[in-house]
């Protein structure tokens, strides 16, 4: 397979005497599914948070596109391309799905908003990447669904040119024909050409889209392997013994 567009390398994180992150390798493919997955507390949330900037790693290297780079905190990861939509979404209810989507990054013109530039570029996004659940852009996020919201949330995060999508347990939340319409959109984004990690403890949902598997197991990368190569008990396995039979050790198979 190609080069990684996002290599993580010998990652360490402690908090105080507490070691949560030991030696992690992670490699992430563009137009690739990554699923990460692992019990709780096994470090999952502390490694996306290092990707995204919020942590710094006490040792360890980020490779982004073949080059080593530095992040420092958010402002970094956002600069290279790496965007992580978080369980509570971060949305305002109160605001429109244009707003939310711009939300921190409005487009101006003069001293104010730019309506048309931000609607256009919302409404195009949102085509491309085929979501026809939302009814109106204008619809204010309270009036969505879990589903729908899920949706918006995903959508800012690919607005801004991103190579590299984190996407932390999408589905918890939601029903089945919800879950269902983002599992599409997760796939989109990979057939788009990005990036995707999907954290989740939903092995059916891991098992429908992901393309490999990263199994963290007490702050340790157990195994990464292709999806095709094992099965379900396989991987509970790896989440909760950190080994299993006919999977190599710390690999990265993908």
């Amino acid at each position: 397979m190609s080069t990684p567009i996002l290599s993580l390398r010998n990652i360490d994180k402690s908090f105080g005497p507490v070691n949560v992150l030991k030696g992690v390798n992670l490699d992430v493919y563009a137009g690739k599914v990554t699923a990460l997955v692992g019990d709780n507390g096994a470090g999952k949330s502390t490694l996306i948070k290092c990707i995204a900037g919020i942590y710094t790693p006490e040792s360890g290297d980020f490779v982004f596109e073949g080059e080593k780079v530095q992040i420092h905190g958010p402002r970094d990861a956002t600069a290279l391309g790496i965007e992580i939509v978080y369980q509570d979404l971060a949305l305002c209810d109160n605001l429109d799905i244009v707003h939310n989507m711009f939300l921190g990054r409005e487009v101006k013109k003069g001293p104010v908003l730019n309506e048309t530039e931000m609607e256009s570029l919302a409404r195009k996004t949102l085509d491309g990447l085929s979501v026809r659940t939302v009814k109106s852009i204008r619809q204010t996020v309270a009036s969505l669904s879990g589903g729908q919201r899920q949706t918006v949330a995903i959508a800012r995060a690919v607005l801004w040119n991103s190579k590299v999508v984190i996407l932390d347990e999408p589905t918890a939340a939601l029903g089945v024909a919800q879950t269902e319409q983002v599992l599409n959109l997760v796939r989109r984004l990979a057939d788009n050409g990005l990036g995707v990690v999907l954290i989740s403890h939903n092995l059916n949902d891991v098992f429908e889209v992901a393309d490999n598997i990263a199994a963290l197991y007490l702050g340790t990368m157990a195994a990464q392997v292709d999806k095709n190569e094992v099965i379900p008990r396989q991987v509970i396995e790896l989440i909760t013994t950190g080994k299993s039979a006919g999977v190599e050790p710390s690999g990265v198979n993908a």
